[in-house]
Protein backbone atom coordinates (compact mmCIF):
# COMPACT_ATOMS: atom_id res chain seq x y z
CA UNK A 1 0.00 0.00 0.00
CA UNK A 2 1.06 4.00 -0.35
CA UNK A 3 1.33 5.53 2.51
CA UNK A 4 -0.34 9.26 2.59
CA UNK A 5 0.82 12.64 2.11
CA UNK A 6 1.26 14.03 6.16
CA UNK A 7 3.49 16.75 5.70
CA UNK A 8 3.60 19.49 2.51
CA UNK A 9 6.34 21.95 2.18
CA UNK A 10 4.60 25.33 0.31
CA UNK A 11 6.93 28.17 -1.26
CA UNK A 12 4.76 31.39 -2.10
CA UNK A 13 1.03 29.87 -3.14
CA UNK A 14 2.62 26.37 -4.14
CA UNK A 15 3.00 23.21 -2.67
CA UNK A 16 7.17 22.83 -3.38
CA UNK A 17 7.43 19.17 -1.35
CA UNK A 18 5.81 16.47 -0.09
CA UNK A 19 6.41 13.93 2.64
CA UNK A 20 4.33 10.46 3.41
CA UNK A 21 4.71 8.82 6.74
CA UNK A 22 2.99 6.44 8.70
CA UNK A 23 1.73 6.23 12.24
CA UNK A 24 0.23 4.14 15.04
CA UNK A 25 -1.27 4.99 18.33
CA UNK A 26 -1.92 2.29 20.82
CA UNK A 27 -3.51 1.28 23.92
CA UNK A 28 -1.16 -1.20 26.67
CA UNK A 29 -4.11 -3.45 25.89
CA UNK A 30 -2.23 -3.06 21.99
CA UNK A 31 -6.06 -1.28 21.24
CA UNK A 32 -4.99 0.62 17.78
CA UNK A 33 -6.71 3.66 18.31
CA UNK A 34 -5.64 5.05 14.90
CA UNK A 35 -3.30 4.27 12.15
CA UNK A 36 -2.60 5.51 9.17
CA UNK A 37 -0.53 3.90 6.28
CA UNK A 38 1.37 0.69 6.87
CA UNK A 39 1.60 0.02 10.53
CA UNK A 40 2.70 -3.57 10.11
CA UNK A 41 5.41 -2.77 7.83
CA UNK A 42 8.69 -3.30 9.60
CA UNK A 43 11.07 0.03 10.40
CA UNK A 44 14.09 0.63 11.84
CA UNK A 45 13.44 2.47 15.54
CA UNK A 46 17.23 3.44 15.36
CA UNK A 47 17.47 5.83 18.50
CA UNK A 48 13.73 5.86 19.60
CA UNK A 49 14.19 2.86 21.28
CA UNK A 50 16.52 3.74 23.71
CA UNK A 51 14.38 4.07 26.66
CA UNK A 52 13.76 0.01 25.27
CA UNK A 53 17.42 -0.43 25.54
CA UNK A 54 17.87 1.46 29.07
CA UNK A 55 15.78 -1.15 30.92
CA UNK A 56 19.06 -3.57 31.66
CA UNK A 57 20.53 -0.72 33.02
CA UNK A 58 18.24 -0.50 35.95
CA UNK A 59 16.90 -4.62 36.06
CA UNK A 60 20.26 -5.49 36.49
CA UNK A 61 20.71 -3.45 39.40
CA UNK A 62 23.45 -0.96 37.85
CA UNK A 63 21.77 1.77 38.39
CA UNK A 64 20.89 1.78 42.32
CA UNK A 65 24.64 0.04 42.55
CA UNK A 66 25.83 3.09 41.19
CA UNK A 67 23.58 5.75 42.12
CA UNK A 68 22.59 6.80 38.92
CA UNK A 69 20.85 10.33 39.11
CA UNK A 70 17.44 11.01 37.40
CA UNK A 71 19.79 12.97 34.93
CA UNK A 72 22.03 10.51 34.33
CA UNK A 73 19.27 7.98 33.80
CA UNK A 74 17.86 10.37 31.22
CA UNK A 75 21.03 10.67 29.47
CA UNK A 76 21.10 6.89 29.33
CA UNK A 77 18.02 7.03 26.60
CA UNK A 78 19.29 10.19 24.83
CA UNK A 79 20.54 11.06 21.68
CA UNK A 80 21.94 14.41 22.93
CA UNK A 81 23.54 17.18 21.00
CA UNK A 82 27.08 16.85 22.53
CA UNK A 83 26.68 19.74 24.95
CA UNK A 84 29.21 20.41 27.97
CA UNK A 85 26.33 19.10 30.01
CA UNK A 86 26.16 16.12 28.49
CA UNK A 87 29.64 15.11 28.73
CA UNK A 88 30.05 16.10 31.54
CA UNK A 89 27.50 13.40 33.03
CA UNK A 90 28.39 10.94 30.63
CA UNK A 91 32.34 10.81 32.08
CA UNK A 92 30.62 10.95 35.30
CA UNK A 93 28.54 7.22 34.38
CA UNK A 94 31.77 6.11 33.59
CA UNK A 95 33.87 6.86 36.15
CA UNK A 96 30.90 5.10 38.90
CA UNK A 97 31.41 2.24 36.94
CA UNK A 98 35.46 2.23 37.29
CA UNK A 99 36.02 3.00 33.65
CA UNK A 100 36.87 5.95 31.48
CA UNK A 101 36.14 7.11 27.90
CA UNK A 102 38.97 4.79 26.64
CA UNK A 103 35.92 1.86 26.83
CA UNK A 104 33.73 3.52 24.78
CA UNK A 105 33.07 1.99 21.32
CA UNK A 106 30.50 4.59 19.83
CA UNK A 107 32.55 6.24 17.63
CA UNK A 108 33.54 10.10 17.92
CA UNK A 109 31.66 13.19 16.11
CA UNK A 110 31.60 16.80 17.00
CA UNK A 111 28.46 18.62 18.68
CA UNK A 112 25.27 18.77 16.79
CA UNK A 113 24.24 21.92 18.52
CA UNK A 114 25.95 24.92 16.49
CA UNK A 115 27.52 27.26 19.12
CA UNK A 116 28.52 24.36 21.09
CA UNK A 117 30.37 22.95 17.50
CA UNK A 118 31.88 26.64 16.93
CA UNK A 119 33.32 26.33 20.66
CA UNK A 120 34.56 23.04 20.61
CA UNK A 121 36.50 23.72 16.77
CA UNK A 122 38.06 26.60 18.88
CA UNK A 123 38.95 24.95 21.81
CA UNK A 124 39.60 20.82 21.02
CA UNK A 125 41.73 19.34 18.11
CA UNK A 126 39.56 16.44 18.13
CA UNK A 127 36.52 15.28 19.63
CA UNK A 128 36.17 12.45 21.89
CA UNK A 129 33.63 9.27 22.19
CA UNK A 130 32.08 11.19 25.08
CA UNK A 131 30.91 14.11 22.29
CA UNK A 132 28.93 10.96 20.33
CA UNK A 133 25.28 11.83 20.57
CA UNK A 134 24.98 7.96 22.00
CA UNK A 135 27.77 8.36 24.33
CA UNK A 136 24.76 8.34 27.39
CA UNK A 137 23.59 5.22 26.32
CA UNK A 138 26.83 3.68 26.04
CA UNK A 139 27.90 4.54 29.32
CA UNK A 140 24.71 2.88 30.73
CA UNK A 141 25.75 0.09 28.61
CA UNK A 142 29.38 0.02 30.67
CA UNK A 143 27.49 0.35 34.19
CA UNK A 144 25.06 -2.37 32.88
CA UNK A 145 28.25 -4.81 32.09
CA UNK A 146 30.11 -3.93 35.24
CA UNK A 147 27.53 -4.56 37.28
CA UNK A 148 26.40 -8.01 35.05
CA UNK A 149 29.96 -8.98 36.26
CA UNK A 150 31.41 -9.42 32.11
CA UNK A 151 33.55 -7.87 29.84
CA UNK A 152 32.61 -4.45 28.15
CA UNK A 153 35.05 -5.58 25.55
CA UNK A 154 32.71 -6.08 22.67
CA UNK A 155 29.70 -4.56 23.94
CA UNK A 156 28.27 -3.34 20.96
CA UNK A 157 28.58 -6.74 19.06
CA UNK A 158 25.53 -8.78 17.94
CA UNK A 159 26.73 -11.73 20.05
CA UNK A 160 27.71 -10.07 23.23
CA UNK A 161 26.11 -11.38 26.20
CA UNK A 162 24.70 -6.88 27.02
CA UNK A 163 23.04 -7.43 22.92
CA UNK A 164 21.57 -10.48 23.54
CA UNK A 165 19.69 -9.34 26.67
CA UNK A 166 18.91 -6.29 24.81
CA UNK A 167 17.78 -8.04 22.04
CA UNK A 168 15.57 -10.38 24.41
CA UNK A 169 13.78 -6.80 26.27
CA UNK A 170 13.13 -5.88 22.27
CA UNK A 171 11.39 -8.95 21.52
CA UNK A 172 9.16 -8.80 24.81
CA UNK A 173 7.85 -5.44 24.59
CA UNK A 174 7.56 -5.56 20.39
CA UNK A 175 6.51 -9.11 20.10
CA UNK A 176 8.87 -9.21 17.08
CA UNK A 177 11.25 -12.10 16.32
CA UNK A 178 14.28 -9.93 15.96
CA UNK A 179 17.14 -11.96 15.24
CA UNK A 180 20.31 -11.53 11.91
CA UNK A 181 17.75 -11.32 9.20
CA UNK A 182 16.25 -8.63 10.63
CA UNK A 183 19.53 -6.74 11.99
CA UNK A 184 21.51 -3.97 10.80
CA UNK A 185 23.79 -1.86 12.24
CA UNK A 186 23.32 1.75 13.85
CA UNK A 187 24.91 4.82 13.92
CA UNK A 188 26.69 4.38 17.09
CA UNK A 189 27.68 0.47 15.78
CA UNK A 190 24.92 -1.93 17.59
CA UNK A 191 22.71 -3.59 16.16
CA UNK A 192 19.47 -1.97 14.91
CA UNK A 193 16.43 -4.33 14.42
CA UNK A 194 13.38 -3.68 12.17
CA UNK A 195 10.15 -4.50 14.16
CA UNK A 196 6.32 -3.24 12.75
CA UNK A 197 5.65 0.29 13.73
CA UNK A 198 2.43 -0.96 15.41
CA UNK A 199 5.01 -3.19 17.75
CA UNK A 200 7.16 -0.18 18.76
CA UNK A 201 4.18 1.40 19.46
CA UNK A 202 2.60 -1.04 21.40
CA UNK A 203 6.01 -1.54 23.57
CA UNK A 204 6.34 1.70 24.39
CA UNK A 205 1.94 1.67 25.84
CA UNK A 206 3.40 -1.25 27.40
CA UNK A 207 6.51 0.48 28.78
CA UNK A 208 3.68 2.94 29.96
CA UNK A 209 0.78 1.51 31.87
CA UNK A 210 2.93 -1.69 32.78
CA UNK A 211 0.11 -3.78 30.92
CA UNK A 212 1.28 -7.10 30.68
CA UNK A 213 5.15 -6.41 32.08
CA UNK A 214 6.04 -7.52 35.23
CA UNK A 215 6.30 -5.77 38.38
CA UNK A 216 9.92 -5.26 37.99
CA UNK A 217 9.78 -4.21 34.31
CA UNK A 218 7.02 -1.95 35.03
CA UNK A 219 8.76 -0.05 37.76
CA UNK A 220 11.66 -0.02 35.77
CA UNK A 221 10.29 1.67 32.78
CA UNK A 222 8.32 4.22 34.78
CA UNK A 223 11.29 5.53 36.26
CA UNK A 224 13.40 5.62 32.93
CA UNK A 225 10.47 7.48 31.32
CA UNK A 226 10.33 9.54 35.18
CA UNK A 227 13.91 10.57 34.64
CA UNK A 228 13.32 11.44 30.94
CA UNK A 229 10.59 13.69 31.65
CA UNK A 230 12.10 15.72 34.76
CA UNK A 231 15.49 15.91 32.72
CA UNK A 232 14.65 16.72 29.48
CA UNK A 233 17.44 18.53 28.18
CA UNK A 234 19.78 15.58 28.95
CA UNK A 235 17.51 13.54 26.23
CA UNK A 236 18.52 15.92 23.68
CA UNK A 237 19.39 19.53 23.90
CA UNK A 238 19.01 23.07 23.36
CA UNK A 239 16.69 23.31 20.92
CA UNK A 240 15.70 20.21 20.25
CA UNK A 241 12.51 18.98 19.82
CA UNK A 242 11.94 16.18 22.79
CA UNK A 243 13.59 18.07 25.01
CA UNK A 244 11.17 21.29 23.74
CA UNK A 245 7.89 18.69 23.85
CA UNK A 246 9.07 17.51 27.38
CA UNK A 247 9.82 21.32 28.96
CA UNK A 248 6.27 22.32 27.07
CA UNK A 249 4.35 20.34 29.20
CA UNK A 250 5.92 18.63 32.37
CA UNK A 251 4.98 15.15 32.57
CA UNK A 252 2.57 14.69 30.04
CA UNK A 253 4.92 14.07 27.51
CA UNK A 254 7.22 11.72 26.79
CA UNK A 255 9.21 11.96 23.42
CA UNK A 256 12.13 10.30 21.44
CA UNK A 257 13.40 10.56 17.97
CA UNK A 258 15.10 8.01 15.72
CA UNK A 259 17.59 8.56 12.76
CA UNK A 260 15.98 8.30 9.01
CA UNK A 261 12.30 10.46 10.31
CA UNK A 262 11.15 8.15 13.35
CA UNK A 263 9.80 9.46 16.40
CA UNK A 264 8.06 7.98 19.20
CA UNK A 265 5.93 9.63 22.38
CA UNK A 266 3.73 8.45 25.16
CA UNK A 267 1.32 10.43 27.22
CA UNK A 268 0.85 8.97 30.85
CA UNK A 269 -2.50 10.51 31.18
CA UNK A 270 -4.31 9.22 28.14
CA UNK A 271 -2.59 5.87 28.58
CA UNK A 272 -0.94 5.43 25.06
CA UNK A 273 2.06 5.48 23.12
CA UNK A 274 2.23 6.96 19.37
CA UNK A 275 4.90 5.70 16.70
CA UNK A 276 5.47 7.08 13.63
CA UNK A 277 7.99 7.22 10.64
CA UNK A 278 8.03 9.66 7.58
CA UNK A 279 8.47 8.11 4.92
CA UNK A 280 11.36 9.46 3.53
CA UNK A 281 13.46 9.91 6.39
CA UNK A 282 13.71 13.72 6.14
CA UNK A 283 13.30 15.11 10.27
CA UNK A 284 10.92 18.25 9.82
CA UNK A 285 8.47 15.87 8.49
CA UNK A 286 8.70 13.47 11.50
CA UNK A 287 9.01 16.35 13.80
CA UNK A 288 5.70 17.95 12.26
CA UNK A 289 4.22 14.38 12.54
CA UNK A 290 4.70 13.98 16.49
CA UNK A 291 3.31 17.27 17.28
CA UNK A 292 -0.03 16.10 15.56
CA UNK A 293 -0.36 13.17 16.57
CA UNK A 294 0.11 14.23 20.33
CA UNK A 295 -2.47 17.24 19.58
CA UNK A 296 -5.01 14.87 18.24
CA UNK A 297 -5.18 12.44 21.92
CA UNK A 298 -5.84 15.48 23.47
CA UNK A 299 -8.96 17.09 24.48
CA UNK A 300 -10.02 20.02 21.67
CA UNK A 301 -10.89 22.28 24.77
CA UNK A 302 -7.07 21.55 25.85
CA UNK A 303 -4.88 24.45 25.85
CA UNK A 304 -1.69 22.36 24.80
CA UNK A 305 -3.28 20.67 21.71
CA UNK A 306 -3.08 24.27 20.44
CA UNK A 307 0.34 24.66 20.73
CA UNK A 308 1.43 21.49 19.64
CA UNK A 309 -0.84 22.24 16.87
CA UNK A 310 0.93 25.54 15.67
CA UNK A 311 4.36 24.02 16.07
CA UNK A 312 3.46 21.23 13.27
CA UNK A 313 2.15 24.33 10.81
CA UNK A 314 4.98 26.38 11.41
CA UNK A 315 6.35 29.48 9.08
CA UNK A 316 9.31 28.65 7.41
CA UNK A 317 11.89 31.91 6.84
CA UNK A 318 15.01 32.81 4.55
CA UNK A 319 18.07 34.08 6.37
CA UNK A 320 16.69 38.13 6.01
CA UNK A 321 13.49 36.78 7.78
CA UNK A 322 11.43 37.45 4.92
CA UNK A 323 8.37 34.54 5.40
CA UNK A 324 8.85 32.69 1.73
CA UNK A 325 6.29 29.02 2.72
CA UNK A 326 5.33 26.68 5.65
CA UNK A 327 5.33 23.35 6.31
CA UNK A 328 2.16 22.05 7.90
CA UNK A 329 0.60 18.44 8.12
CA UNK A 330 -2.07 17.26 6.03
CA UNK A 331 -6.12 16.29 7.08
CA UNK A 332 -4.48 12.70 7.09
CA UNK A 333 -3.18 13.02 10.55
CA UNK A 334 -6.58 14.42 11.82
CA UNK A 335 -8.86 12.17 10.14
Amino acid sequence: MQNPVTVEVTRGNRVESVHRGLAAIVDGDGKVVFSLGDIEAEVFPRSACKAMQALPLIESGAADAFGLTNRELALACSSHSGEDGHIETAAGMLAKAGHDLSVLECGAHWSSDQQTLIHQARTLTAPTALHNNCSGKHSGFICTCVQMGVDPKGYVEYDHPLQAEIRGVMESLTGAALGHENCGTDGCSIPTYAAPLKGLAHGFAKMLTGNGLGAERARASKRLFDACMAEPFYVAGTNRACTKLMELAPGRIFAKTGAEGVFVAALPEKGVAIATKCEDGTTRAAEAMIYALIARCLDNDDALREQLVGMANRPMKNWNGIHVGDVRVTDALFA
